[in-house]
């Protein structure tokens, strides 16, 4: 197995392409230890000291590492113990519930076109260009003029996040749906 790994624009993430399917259908996002215990993937790389985050999307892990840890010794193991979860054979989730689900929206008094438009945007332009870092962004809801998105992967903590929210997501939303006034970003 050869596992291919990529920067991303936050210097704390790291990627990882094991050149297999990770995640069948949806995503999943561990910020804790505890959170891991749906999937065996997710804690066998908590068991990496140094470790604060996993994210798993299609095709790739996303790691997020502690400060005081350097990837130059941090990268070997996490490579490890990915090689060591998929020879295995283990399931990457526990079971199907275990795959992770949205949180509700909010969305007062805005028409459904609205938020439909606003989701295809969000879905078709924004979320494959931030799979590419290895980070994903959900719709949470819009209201009196804000979009509110939860940042995931390495898009969460990111150093460039807030660029990338206002200056790509903001603009081309406001571009294209009038009444989004701004975006924010919600934990």
């Amino acid at each position: 197995m050869f596992i291919q790994t990529e920067d991303t624009p936050n210097p704390a993430t790291l990627k990882f392409l094991p050149g297999r399917e990770v995640m069948a259908t949806g995503v999943a996002d561990f910020t804790s230890e505890e959170a891991a215990e749906r999937s065996p993937l997710a804690q066998i790389l908590f068991g990496v000291g140094g470790v604060k985050g996993v994210f798993l999307g299609s095709d790739f892990i996303t790691v997020t590492k502690i400060d005081e840890r350097s990837w130059q010794t941090l990268k070997p193991m996490v490579l490890g113990a990915i090689m060591d979860h998929y020879t295995s054979g283990h399931p990457v989730m526990g079971t199907a519930e275990d795959v992770a689900r949205e949180d509700e929206e909010f969305n007062d008094g805005i028409s459904p076109e609205i938020v439909s438009q606003i989701k295809e945007l969000i879905d078709t332009r924004v979320r494959p260009a931030v799979a590419q870092d290895g980070g994903d962004i959900i719709y949470k809801g819009f209201k009196e003029g804000t979009v509110y998105l939860h940042m995931r992967g390495s898009c969460a903590g990111c150093p460039s996040s807030t660029a990338t929210l206002k200056m790509g997501i903001e603009n081309m939303l406001r571009h294209y749906v009038p009444e989004v006034l701004q975006v924010e970003a919600i934990n």
